[in-house]
């Protein structure tokens, strides 16, 4: 077949052939390539003829141990065509190795068996027993591996730049084989000519050589070494391999293969070099930026369903490299994925962004979980300047993280994570009033899309705190209560262009993530979950005239006590409940449910009573009153307490009939009906049948004569309220001879006492002021500025001798007292906010020195000498306190 050479017959003994000779005796057609200019042919050396033996002589053996040269034994048949091939790699210009270059029988061994794997015809394939011969010598002689491998590096170099592709697979696959024979230690010596030549074929502009490359490597890189290599780079392959995953060949089937080589190529090269400390350091940001956004470029393909889809290659192996990744890594592999969102725009929409970081939780050790957590929420803080919707995903992967990162920990700064979703919202509000999300008033921005934000941050907030112990989850609480603006008092806490109504944005905002958090917080124990440090901030929102915020006050403290998960069943206030229907979970209230209850019981009751009387009452405040109310009865009634509510239900019916109280109709009839709704569902929980039996018989005359006054009838979207002023029988009241004579002879006979005194609320400073428009108008600083203090005049105790005028003209005067009582604190706060700090600290210094005169009088009273035998006590320069006990004494 053309291209083959002839096979020439064995020579006769004592025939020589000469180098013309040879030539001229090629077949015609067989053209032998010229030479270059002025280059001859040299002479081919004759071998020497043998002498013929005379009949009966014969050639002595040799000795053991003794052989002739190759050179003198003529019986080599494949000669000819091996010196033709000499000859034509001369031609070729290739270096010949003298005579041994010439002539094959005398070339090297590795070299001659390297050749003997290639077959004449590419499409045979590798000749398996020829390489089973190179295998086994290179096992024998370890010490050629670098000359073997050297020489097939050569010759498919050759093969190459003639482009026989054929033979260039198989000295591939050769090279292949002699790698996972070598032992362990000798692999060395194949190592650079291999990679050597896998550049030579990643450089080539056929992509069937890239993917055969990029085979071979993944099989090296499978190879497990015990020695270790100091001077390798993988340099060139990450970047050959990563654009390889940008591949944009115009063939689809080419191109899916050419990525999904690639990807396996960065797989490869993470697999060889993450295990071991002495090769290159792939988590350099150099090589992350490469390996990453190549990764996540073939991420983004979701419609292949085919098992080698470039998608899911990537998947595989962007997990495997997250897994691989030490807590000091962390923040190189992370930070390539959030510049690529940003500069591909990937954060609008909540798909990619969110899948990506699925992956990254999923894949990263789960004590390194916060770190990813730490690296986006800086990344947040960084696009503070940012559209809406870039910050909303943000968020929103932020949400979706931290649910998976529950087993975890959200790591040592847990407040700095609600600081910063905090801060979000502050901003977020001022973007919202003011329009625009710069400083500089360019970039303007909705109120629509600053509300998905604010909804998602709140989301978040519940999702980072579902994730802490309960300890935290309180902390958190406190924490986020400290940080609700308090206009007039700390203006620093919110923005000073926000104004009053960004001010109640930010409470509303806030108090909604404080509901996030206490509706899954759990705590057997509520004198710990409902603290006086959270307790009474909290209860001060009940005060305010925004009914948003009392609303979220009391669905926050409906949660924090709703421990059995009650309250949903309780959330429609009605006359027709069915306890037994309702399938409630009752307990019998613990120890420490009696201290919170005897500790916080009377301020809960009188806050309850000031939230039934604000004029701008719905219908949505008084179900949740009614809520909070069936919720304390379910969880911490017992006697006591039950005698509690109905006194405070009889107060709240008795403020609907007084006239002094400014209540609308609709007010006073919303009033009724939560009374009529709670006793109703008390009267179930415990006490006698005959107090069920007079709500009963209350109720059924309202039905019949004031269905006004019955939560079915103004609790709904149109309520129907009576004409002119409200009118109430008393039949249709709730009387309290009849519940104390209901009661009696019960387990709660022993508290009836307590109905001859009427609830009266537990007026404080902040309760005495009216028509309250934040928190700042309730809070009272006591300190007196105006007060005389002269150390030098001795103090005289004041007093005053209480009499029946006194009394009288005291209750008289009580609101002009109030007046001047509401006068002197608004000029105090007045004066904190304007004196210089100076003034203010002088004036708190010498109240200062007033208590510890006042201390000293008192310690000189109570601390006296022991008399003397003589009956007079020596004096004494320092006091007795101060000898005995001198660490107590604070100056």
């Amino acid at each position: 077949m053309p291209g083959t050479l002839p096979r020439f017959p064995s020579l006769p003994r004592g025939v020589t052939i000469t180098m013309p000779a040879l030539l001229n005796s090629l077949p015609r057609g067989i053209n032998p390539p010229s030479l270059p200019r002025g280059i001859t042919m040299p002479s081919m050396p004759t071998l020497p003829s043998l002498p013929s033996m005379p009949r009966g002589v014969t050639i002595p053996s040799l000795p053991r141990g003794m052989s002739l040269p190759r050179a003198a034994m003529p019986a080599v048949t494949e000669a000819p065509r091996r010196l033709l091939q000499d000859c034509c790699s001369v031609l070729d210009h290739q270096t010949p190795g003298g005579l041994c270059g010439c002539c094959w029988a005398l070339r090297p061994r590795y070299k001659r068996l390297v050749d003997n794997i290639f077959p004449e015809d590419p499409e045979e394939g590798l000749v398996k027993a020829n390489m089973e011969k190179l295998t086994f010598f290179a096992l024998s002689a370890p010490e050629k591996l670098d000359r073997i491998a050297a020489y097939l590096s050569e010759r498919l170099t050759r093969e190459l730049n003639r482009h026989r592709y054929g033979y260039v697979c198989i000295a591939m696959e050769a090279m292949e084989q002699l790698l996972l024979a070598c032992h362990c230690q000798s692999i060395n010596l194949l190592v650079e000519s291999f990679l050597s030549t896998l550049r030579l074929l990643l450089e080539a502009d056929k992509p069937h050589l890239h993917i055969l490359a990029t085979n071979s490597f993944v099989k090296f890189a499978n190879i497990e070494e015990d020695t270790p290599s100091y001077h390798r780079s993988y340099d060139f392959f990450v970047s050959r391999f990563s654009e390889m995953c940008h591949s944009d060949h115009e063939d689809l089937d080419t191109r899916n293969k050419i990525r999904v080589s690639g990807i396996r190529g960065l797989q490869g090269v993470v697999r060889k070099t993450v295990d071991d400390e002495l090769q290159v350091n792939i988590w350099e940001p150099r090589h992350m930026e490469q390996i990453v956004p190549a990764l996540l470029v073939n991420l983004q393909q979701h419609s292949q369903n085919d098992s080698g889809s470039p998608a899911e290659q990537t998947e595989v192996c962007f997990r495997e490299l997250l897994c691989r990744a030490a807590y000091g890594h962390i923040n190189n592999a992370i930070k390539p994925v959030l510049m690529h969102l940003d500069s591909h725009s990937l954060w609008q929409g909540r798909g990619f962004a969110v899948q990506c970081f699925q992956i990254i939780m999923y894949s990263i050790q789960s004590q390194h979980s916060h770190l990813v957590i730490q690296q986006l929420l800086g990344h947040l803080d960084a696009n503070s300047r940012s559209p809406a919707s870039v910050r909303a995903g943000i968020v929103e992967v932020l949400s979706e993280a931290a649910v998976i990162e529950a087993t975890g920990s959200v790591g040592p700064t847990v407040l700095e994570v609600f600081n910063t979703l905090l801060r979000q919202l502050r901003q977020s509000v001022d973007y919202q009033l003011t329009g625009y999300y710069d400083n500089g008033g360019k970039h303007k921005t909705s109120s629509i899309e600053e509300k998905k934000l604010q909804d998602a941050v709140i989301k978040t907030i519940g999702s980072f705190a579902n994730t802490l112990p309960i300890y935290q989850r309180s902390e958190v609480m406190l924490f986020i209560m400290g940080k609700i603006p308090v206009p007039g008092i700390y203006p620093a806490l919110g923005s000073p262009n926000s104004g009053f109504e960004g001010s109640r944005m930010i409470q509303v905002m806030l108090l909604k993530s404080l509901l996030q958090v206490s509706e899954h917080y759990e705590s057997s124990n509520l004198l710990t979950a409902l603290p006086s440090s959270f307790l009474e901030p909290l209860l001060s929102f009940t005060l305010m005239e925004d009914p948003e915020i009392r609303l979220l006050v009391l669905s926050i403290l409906t949660s924090l006590i709703d421990r059995r998960h009650n309250a949903s069943r309780l959330t429609t206030a009605s006359v027709a409940f069915d306890v037994s229907s309702l399938e409630m979970k009752e307990d019998r209230c613990s120890r420490q449910d009696n201290l919170f209850m005897r500790k916080h019981a009377q301020r809960l009751y009188r806050h309850v009573y000031l939230a039934s009387r604000e004029e701008n009452s719905g219908r949505s405040h008084y179900q949740a009153l009614f809520t909070l109310l069936a919720v304390l009865s379910v969880e911490l009634a017992n006697e006591e307490v039950v005698v509690d509510l109905i006194r405070l239900i009889l107060a709240l019916q008795e403020m609907t009939l007084s006239n002094q109280e400014c209540l609308s109709v609709f007010n006073r009839c919303g009033i009724h009906a939560l009374c009529a709704a709670f006793l109703n569902l008390l009267s179930q929980l415990g006490p006698p049948p005959t107090l069920h039996q007079h709500i009963t018989q209350v109720i059924e005359s309202r039905q019949k004569d004031a269905p006004h006054l019955l939560p079915e009838v103004m609790f709904c979207d149109k309520p129907r309220l009576p004409e002119g002023e409200l009118k109430v029988d008393e039949a249709l009241l709730f009387i309290q001879s009849k519940i104390c004579e209901a009661l009696a002879g019960s387990s709660y006979s022993a508290h009836c006492e307590r109905f001859n005194t009427p609830y009266t609320p537990q007026l404080t400073e902040e309760d005495r002021l009216s028509k309250r428009k934040s928190i700042g108008d309730a809070v009272s600083l006591q300190v007196d500025m105006d007060l005389p203090f002269c150390p030098d005049t001795p103090q005289k105790p004041q007093t005053e001798h209480i009499t029946f005028e006194t009394l009288k003209n005291a209750i008289e005067d009580r609101g002009v007292v109030e007046e001047e009582e509401r006068r002197k604190r608004m000029e105090v706060v007045e004066r904190f906010q304007t004196a210089p700090f100076e003034e203010i600290a002088a004036q708190c210094g010498a109240r200062t020195s007033l208590l510890q005169s006042k201390l000293n009088q008192v310690f000189e009273l109570i601390i006296r000498p022991p008399p003397s035998p003589s009956g007079h006590s020596a004096p004494r320069s320092t006091p007795v306190y101060e000898m005995k006990f001198p660490d107590l004494c604070v100056y």
